[in-house]
């Protein structure tokens, strides 16, 4: 494959055209997912800063949004055994179990929840494993279609995180291996152990310090996994720029960001989240907002936020 590292910012693929994905090269889904982790009762205004730390008060209107986000041909959901500490993996399999046919469901381990205000790494091999096992009996499933490492907890060897859901996976545990919050160097090290079909980063029009990890994962056919892809930060308001091409899409803003976000690299796979079914729809739709040449491009000369904010 052709090295892309240093030239995709500006390039737009028409990503569009295509649009399912093959993790690893053997599991389709379409490139619009479904996060789970708004499911919820707590939601402050800050969704970064989103305590996720008990189930939804409307349980049956987030089961109502989990069935629709797969009549509506979303197949891969999100999750993580953090998120309500558990109860978030027991929804959605109380929504859609038994799974229907092609439907992937991607959840996280590695990160304890000692405090609702609290995420704290942990990547003691063993835990890793036991997480993996509680999942697999919220979700009701004998193998995990795709695990990643929340979090890398820089306690225990790389090595021996992995080394751990690498394990799981020679046992018919888990297909598919990613990461969350990663860097290329950790995402190269960790390749080099065992193959990786997944990362997850924070990536939006308005927070792109994960540029570099976008392009290595693009060059290596990587799944990127933006979470919080709709964000858009001071370009958002009704008279900016991302509003501006919306009206010449004939889309919404938030169509607008997440068709820049599948432009910019065919293997970026967006998962926004939301308690809305009409919300759902519109972002599902955004698989068909087909952005020209000229309107990526300004789009993605938008100034994202600075580093380290």
């Amino acid at each position: 494959m052709t090295n892309l590292i240093g030239n995709t910012a500006r390039r737009s693929f028409d990503t569009t055209a295509d649009q399912v994905f093959s993790l690893d090269g053997e599991l389709p889904v379409r490139r619009i997912g479904f996060g789970t982790m708004r499911l919820t009762d707590e939601r402050p205004a800050d969704p970064a800063a989103a305590p996720v730390w008990r189930g939804p008060a409307d349980r049956d209107g987030a089961l109502a949004v989990l069935r629709a986000a797969v009549d509506l041909g979303v197949d891969l959901v999100d999750t993580a055994d953090a998120y309500a500490l558990g109860e978030s993996e027991e929804l959605v399999a109380e929504a859609l179990h038994p799974y229907r046919e092609g439907v992937v469901v991607a959840t996280k381990v590695g990160v304890v929840r000692p405090a609702p205000d609290a995420w704290v790494p942990l990547g003691h091999p063993a835990y890793l494993r036991q997480q993996a096992e509680l999942a697999l009996r919220r979700l009701r499933v004998d193998r995990l279609d795709l695990l990643q490492l929340h979090r890398i907890d820089p306690e225990y060897p790389l090595a021996d995180q992995i080394g751990a859901l690498a394990q799981l996976r020679d046992e018919g545990k888990v297909r598919h291996i990613g990461l969350s919050e990663a860097t290329v160097g950790q995402l190269r090290e960790a390749d080099a152990i065992t193959p990786i079909a997944s990362v997850q980063n924070m990536y939006n029009l308005g927070f792109r310090q994960h540029e570099a990890v976008l392009d290595y994962a693009t060059e290596r056919g990587i799944a990127f996994i933006p979470f919080f892809p709709v964000a858009m930060g001071a370009h958002a308001g009704p008279d900016g720029p991302v509003a501006e091409i919306a009206r010449e899409l004939g889309a919404t803003p938030a169509q607008t960001a997440l068709a820049w976000l599948l432009h910019r690299s065919p293997v970026v796979l967006p998962i926004p989240g939301t308690t809305s079914v009409s919300h759902l729809r519109e972002n599902v739709k955004a698989l068909d907002v087909r952005l020209n040449a000229e309107q990526f491009a300004r789009l993605s000369d938008l100034e994202a936020a600075p580093e380290g904010a």
